[in-house]
């Protein structure tokens, strides 16, 4: 990855989840009002669920869980030659077509059809789609969740945020994971909220069920 300086915030996410991207979407509101620095980096639930046998975890997910890492190999192509503001620009519009317009399917189907698209809606060179198959990039994703996880322990999704990373009170938690995107003042209500509770010494879990379906509007 390309050399840069610390950020605020460090946001590991893999593009097919769908609570990871209305979380992104609540940080980039916080940074339209607060101006932080935002590092985009990478979970890969591919990764994540390869010894997976559970009944859940069926070839649908497999499949989905497949084109998100492929995503990435992109991202991460991105980030090495053009910079991690590309890889937001590229996560932002992968997400709205993905998500917003619920192309799933779509992806689901080629991803060098769906992502060269989003390349190009992104305004980035095509060519980068053939990173999606270029399995010398997962070196660098599978550093990333390491590190996602050696910084929250192995028990948990995306996405996993650290604020203030490098710093004295560096601190991660997975999530929140929110079902809408807060605005706003509200949203600087949450952001407060979270920080103090990922910066304080001792603090492992705060949790309860999800109970709504994802809002991405």
């Amino acid at each position: 990855m390309s050399n840069q300086k610390a950020a605020d915030l460090e946001f590991f996410f893999d593009p097919v989840c769908p609570w990871a991207w209305i979380t992104s979407r609540w940080v980039e509101e916080v940074r339209s009002l607060r101006a932080y620095d935002v590092r985009w980096r990478f979970i890969s639930l591919k990764l994540l669920n390869g010894s997976n046998t559970a009944d859940w975890y069926t070839d649908q997910y497999k499949r989905w869980h497949a084109m998100g890492h492929e995503a990435l190999r992109v991202a991460a192509r991105i980030d090495a030659e053009l910079g991690n503001e590309e890889v937001g620009r590229f996560y932002t519009v992968l997400g709205a077509e993905g998500h917003n317009k619920n192309r799933r399917d779509d992806f689901a189907a080629s991803t060098e059809s769906f992502v060269g698209e989003v390349l190009s809606i992104a305004g980035l060179d095509a060519g980068l789609i053939d990173a999606a198959f270029d399995e010398s990039l997962d070196a660098v994703i599978s550093a990333d969740t390491e590190l996602a996880l050696e910084r929250t322990g192995r028990d948990v999704g995306t996405p996993i945020l650290t604020f203030h990373p490098g710093a004295s009170d560096e601190g991660s938690f997975f999530g929140p994971v929110i079902a809408r995107i807060p605005r706003g003042a509200e949203a600087l209500r949450l952001w407060d909220a979270v920080e103090i509770v990922a910066t304080t010494p001792g603090v492992a879990e705060l949790k309860r069920s999800n109970r709504s379906a994802p809002v991405f509007d």
